[in-house]
């Protein structure tokens, strides 16, 4: 029996850089494994989940081609973020005084973002995902977490244009205004960035698959059928540890203005740590043979700034350094991931 291979991957705005050259490094290394040099990194996961900038860089994997393979290698997915970057997160100093940095209006315009999406995705649907994947959001509406997956997408009720899952996963409180999209059903729905409750979606994916017949959906009798832990390989990338730290004397009367954005860090890093903490004892309960199969690696920044919307050019090189020092870091542990990935194909 071979094990579902998940991949999972945290949102973090603009740090989408980091994770994006990891994968780009771990396509690199499955073709050299297979001797294939146009394998594409979405080829080589069983089911892919992702918040805000993870949720669009797994849907840019997922993305099939007009022929039914696979659109884009990693390195086409990382390289939105290296191309386009600076213009999604531009903003002129007329704006940035009309929105007073996010106080009285959102900091940037969607319009980029929409274009650069539109631009990757076009009409592609997410019942036309090439692997079964969930993608995090907030109904703000209806107050409830609320998950896009291939397998609600099922139903036109569920189903929705790949651009609108990008966008409503991505908008970011205070950086981007709420999504209103539609299903292809015609059901209207406002969404914000799934990191309000799920930066780290690991987890969120780990019982997602729990109820999926995998032999089934992906036409492979050596798959299993609502697979548990030891059937899995867990592929958890986050987008860059953020560490400030906060002290006493700075905030023992600190009011709402000051604790806005360290409350918006510490609950993402938190989430992030707590879901790493469960799934390190889920597998720990495992057999040795199974217990290695749960990976976790969060790139540290060296570099780069760890604000989610520093897209500048002098940025994004140091966040893609950052990346790449990342990569030789973990070599040894990537390597092994290929193999596995390619071992439990």
């Amino acid at each position: 029996m071979k094990k579902v291979r998940v991949l999972s991957i945290d949102g973090g705005g603009i740090r989408g850089i980091l994770p994006g050259t990891i994968l780009t490094f771990l396509e690199r290394q499955i073709r050299q494994l297979t001797g294939n040099p146009d394998a594409k990194i979405g080829e080589y996961f069983d089911f892919v989940a992702g918040t805000s900038t993870g949720g669009i860089l797994g849907l840019i994997m997922l993305c099939p081609d007009a022929n039914g393979g696979y659109r884009f290698s990693a390195k086409e997915a990382l390289d939105l973020y290296l191309d386009q970057g600076d213009e999604i997160f531009d903003v002129t100093v007329g704006e940035k005084v009309k929105r007073m940095g996010g106080l009285r209006d959102e900091r940037y315009s969607q319009k980029e973002l929409e274009r650069a999406l539109f631009t990757y995705f076009g009409e592609t649907r997410l019942s036309e995902a090439k692997k079964p994947c969930l993608v995090t959001s907030y109904d703000i509406r209806n107050r409830t977490a609320f998950f896009l997956t291939s397998e609600k997408a099922q139903s036109d009720v569920g189903d929705f244009y790949f651009r609108d899952v990008a966008r409503a996963t991505s908008a970011a409180p205070t950086y981007f205004e709420p999504a209103h999209i539609y299903s292809i059903f015609g059901t209207p729905h406002t969404l914000i960035d799934g990191g309000v409750f799920a930066n780290n979606p690991s987890l969120c994916a780990y019982a997602e698959c729990r109820k999926l017949d995998f032999a089934a959906i992906l036409k492979n009798e050596n798959k299993p059928k609502m697979p548990s832990a030891k059937d899995m390989m867990i592929v958890s990338l986050g987008t860059g540890s953020v560490k400030t730290p906060y002290y006493f004397k700075e905030f023992k009367d600190a009011g709402l203005m000051k604790w806005v954005q360290p409350l918006i860090d510490i609950m993402m890093s938190g989430n992030s740590e707590t879901v790493d903490y469960q799934l390190r004892k889920i597998y720990g309960t495992l057999p040795a043979k199974h217990s290695e199969d749960y990976y976790r690696i969060e790139p540290v920044l060296q570099n780069a700034s760890a604000d989610m919307d520093k897209a500048d050019l002098q940025n994004l090189k140091a966040l893609h350094e950052d990346g790449l020092l990342s990569v030789s870091r973990n070599q040894d542990q990537l390597n092994a991931i290929a193999k596995k990935l390619v071992e439990y194909a």
